[in-house]
């Protein structure tokens, strides 16, 4: 599954075959190594972990802590942080330069923290 968004940023999943011709700078925006994928299948050019939501966020979100919507809140507030807020700027800077695809182990990209960052990041 591939979701497109404004910048040059796309959504897809990692488990799908890497697309040379129009994925870009592939970018892991997962905290963890997604199971049973070998690295070099993955294809992924950079892991920047601190745009990942973080292990209480997560577990709190998956564990039925809240709505999507304040997870989105309590995401984006991580985010505005220095050291995240660093990673994100290097992502805006690559999307500026040209196709950047956020990848994520996730089921549904269109509605996680991958489509999160993916509106963060374009213009």
């Amino acid at each position: 599954m591939t979701a497109e968004h404004g910048g040059g940023i796309r959504l897809r999943r990692v488990y799908d075959p890497p697309d040379p011709a129009a994925d870009g700078v592939r970018v892991l925006v997962d905290r963890l190594w997604p199971r049973g994928l070998a690295k070099a299948a993955a294809a992924v050019d950079e892991w920047p972990k601190e745009v990942t939501p973080s292990a209480e966020l997560r577990t709190w979100f998956h564990g039925g802590g809240g709505s999507f919507e304040e997870f989105r809140e309590r995401y984006e507030a991580e985010l505005a942080g220095a050291e995240a807020g660093a990673a994100v700027a290097r992502l805006r800077g690559l999307a500026a330069a040209g196709p950047v695809t956020l990848l994520t182990a996730v089921k549904d990209p269109a509605t996680s923290h991958a489509a999160i960052l993916a509106a963060l990041l374009t213009p």
